[in-house]
């Protein structure tokens, strides 16, 4: 072989790298599901620390449920019914409601609040005798046992009063 013949030749040229952008049809799909990832975990992170009145609803519920089956006991006393009822209805109200429309609330405000917000079996006498009985005071009669009708009013008051879905704050 000639060597002035090859010494003519331009010498070897590497075509230029290629580059990185524009990207391929695939990486621009890649980059599409893992921005909706990240989306869909913010969106549930968020939801997550929302307070959910489901998940009141159903923890209060449960026990009103625990507390309807000891009612049925006999040496379980109406004093402790109505307390206790009392104060799930309160707690229940103030994490739904709201502490500074809840707070405040005593006797026959009270009553009436939740008479207004589904407890309607808490109106009139029975709500009143929740109270006396829950609380006593100079009404109360404390050797005079509450009706079984009663606890079942002041039950059913606070299970409506819980699954009532109109939500005044």
């Amino acid at each position: 072989m000639n060597a002035t013949l090859l010494e003519q030749l331009a010498p070897d040229r590497a075509p230029p790298p290629l580059g990185w952008w524009p990207l391929a049809p695939g990486w621009w799909a890649l980059l599409a599901l893992f921005l909706l990832g990240l989306a869909m975990a913010a969106w549930l992170r968020k939801r997550a620390r929302k307070p959910s009145v489901k998940r009141w609803q159903r923890a209060a519920l449960r026990e009103l449920a625990q507390l309807q089956t000891a009612s049925v006991q006999a040496d379980i006393d109406d004093a402790y019914i109505a307390r206790e009822v009392q104060l799930l209805l309160r707690r229940y109200a103030i994490a739904r409601y709201g502490r500074g429309a809840v707070a405040a609330l005593s006797g026959d405000t009270w009553l009436t609040f939740v008479v207004r917000h589904g407890g309607s079996d808490w109106a009139g006498d029975s709500g009143q005798a929740l109270l006396r009985c829950a609380y006593g005071g100079h009404a109360a009669a404390p050797n005079r046992p509450a009706s079984p009708d009663d606890r079942a009013r002041w039950l059913n008051g606070a299970r409506s009063f819980i699954q009532c879905k109109r939500v005044s704050r």
